[in-house]
């Protein structure tokens, strides 16, 4: 199996460092881009999607101040880790890339094995996501998993898997405003529907921006399911415009959901990657 290579995107108008960082993370396993104008920076973000931006700040158009708050001030790019590599060192420089929200802020001349410490430390602390979804404000991927984790080991309560299909074409065709809307009426419906049961203890958190995950008793995982199907069901068309909802059945991906499911979990799965990876192959 091909290994995924993480990108490294290095805007720098210094030909000699650029080339040099370049070959360097190169050897260390990453797929690295380069360019030298903070213009080509900012398309390069939105087209390369790379992990990780090593940005310089003196360049020959806009300087990486603007490269960054370009970068944050857009959905696409506005998570990617920036690691500032400049010759400034005033304390109000320094401060200025911080506010922007860099990662870090290394001053030349550096050394390179301490930045590839820093960019390995950066993509280590992006990998693991943020705690909660910023849109839902639903537990993240970790608390996810750490969740998953204490299911392997027991035996009383049952997952249910709910997958929001085609959501990134409704994205594109709307906006993030528009979809960000649906996610949260999504998890309206999915909190309410499972508080009809009155079991404090259960868990609702998402995966990813599609894809949420419920604990609750086996004894409910019928009804929930069922409800939630026949909710969702009724409910697409109306996340569309009133002018698009009679095309709705038209559109080649249109909204739907799909379930799975999960019960006597003690025992059946090594880790979580094999539960998770065991559900998004029985949704239907």
């Amino acid at each position: 199996m091909t290994e995924i290579r993480q990108k490294i995107l290095i805007i720098e108008d210094d030909i000699d460092v650029s080339e040099m960082l370049n070959a360097y993370f190169r050897v260390q396993g990453y797929e690295v881009f380069t360019v030298n104008w903070g213009e080509d920076g900012v398309r390069s973000c939105q087209t390369v999607r790379p992990d990780i931006v090593i940005l310089d700040i003196r360049l020959p158009d806009i300087d990486g101040f603007e490269v960054a708050r370009r970068l944050r001030a857009d959905r696409r790019t506005a998570e990617i880790p920036i690691i500032f590599l400049t010759e400034k060192r005033e304390r109000g420089d320094r401060l200025q890339g911080l506010e922007l929200g860099a990662d870090d802020y290394i001053t030349k001349p550096f050394d390179v094995q301490e930045l590839r410490l820093r960019v390995r430390n950066s993509l280590k602390r992006v990998s693991q996501g943020p705690l909660t979804n910023p849109v839902t404000g639903l537990p993240g991927r970790v608390l996810v998993d750490e969740k998953l984790t204490e299911l392997i080991n027991s035996d009383d309560k049952a997952v249910l898997f709910v997958s929001i299909e085609n959501l990134d074409a409704f994205r594109e065709a709307y906006g993030f405003v528009a979809s960000d809307d649906v996610l949260r009426a999504i998890s309206f419906m999915i909190i309410n529907t499972m508080g009809e049961f009155g079991h404090p203890d259960n868990f609702l958190g998402q995966l990813n921006d599609s894809d949420f995950i419920l604990v609750i008793p086996p004894s409910d995982l019928p009804v929930t399911r069922e409800k939630l199907h026949l909710r969702l069901e009724q409910s697409m068309e109306y996340f569309y415009p009133i002018k698009d909802r009679v095309e709705m059945g038209k559109h080649n991906k249109p909204l739907n959901s799909k379930f799975a499911e999960a019960v006597s979990i003690k025992n059946k799965y090594t880790d979580v990657d094999q539960l998770k990876a065991e559900l998004l192959r029985l949704k239907t």
